[in-house]
């Protein structure tokens, strides 16, 4: 069984999602991880608004997670305003009320990861709210996210140099909310968390890894799908014994008991974008094929 995706970034096609409809103006979407793939928990993708766009108020029965790649974008929901800018990320609460619009001279561009992934069969979970006065439809005042303020949180902003581990003082992460953003390093990899339970979301997780030159990931598993939207440098990725030199852009899917590793085989960093759905359980969400084959090769010896 096929367990796995890579899409090529020059394969990329935008076209208007059929959730969205009548109810957006100047949107496409490049749908990479959805119903017609193996996955079965995720939905994932890229989307373009385009300047003067804008997607009407609605609300997904699912959760909503969001990294933005270019352009600026704002965001509204009930409780405020957001000017969305490369580097800002954060989630949106299964039913929350939310709108999207292009207020800038350029398109504005964002991943986004959708779990439990989107259905068609019930229009694709997301039902537009209306607007009961004409007014109510006018454009609030946004403002720049200020992940210091508590009330920003929904919402969190990474640069590349908070992968560096040479970067981690108290005054270089002011900007920082809390340890949530705390660097986590092993094997050369560093891994920043971005979207998680302490942000808010409940369903999915969406955060930043980097592997040095020497960094690398032995095969193993997990209890719950993967995707990886690489932005800087290559890696070599193997997926269910297949190989693939990803580079920025391109994209690559690893379902439940996918057998995958990743190696850097530049002398330069390479840094991805990186989601689960669901979240991880509390124990066991790695399982090493070599830890497994150590126990094989001890139990043959007490034979």
């Amino acid at each position: 069984m096929n367990r796995h995706i890579v899409h090529r970034a020059e394969d990329s096609t935008f076209e208007v999602p059929e959730m969205y409809g009548a109810g957006s103006r100047g949107l496409g979407r490049w749908s990479l991880v959805d119903h017609d793939t193996p996955a079965v928990h995720t939905g994932f993708g890229i989307c373009e608004l385009a300047s003067g766009g804008e997607v009407d108020s609605h609300v997904h029965s699912f959760e909503e997670s969001f990294h933005i790649l270019g352009g600026e974008v704002i965001l509204e929901t009930p409780e405020a305003g957001a000017l969305l800018v490369p580097g800002d990320y954060g989630v949106i609460p299964l039913g929350v009320p939310h709108r999207w619009r292009n207020a800038g001279d350029a398109t504005a561009r964002w991943a986004d990861l959708m779990t439990p992934q989107p259905r068609p069969e019930f229009e694709y979970d997301t039902y537009f709210t209306g607007f009961a006065n004409p007014a109510d439809a006018a454009p609030i005042d946004a403002k720049p996210i200020d992940v210091r303020d508590p009330r920003c949180r929904s919402f969190g902003h990474i640069e590349p140099d908070n992968m560096d581990p040479a970067k981690q003082t108290q005054n270089f992460l002011a900007v920082s909310a809390s340890m949530r953003t705390a660097l986590l390093v092993y094997s050369g990899i560093s891994l920043k968390m971005m979207v998680d339970s302490d942000l808010g979301g409940q369903l999915g997780t969406m955060f930043m890894v980097q592997y040095e030159p020497s960094g690398l990931a032995g095969a193993h598993d997990h209890p719950f799908e993967e995707v990886y939207l690489v932005l800087e440098g290559e890696v070599d990725a193997v997926f269910d014994g297949v190989s693939y030199r990803l580079r920025p852009g391109d994209v690559g899917f690893a379902g439940v008991g996918s057998v995958h590793q990743f190696s850097n085989p530049a002398d330069v960093p390479v840094r991805w974008l990186e989601t689960q759905s669901p979240q991880p359980p509390a124990r066991h969400s790695y399982r090493f094929a070599r830890d497994w084959k150590y126990l094989t090769d001890v139990l043959a010896k007490e034979k």
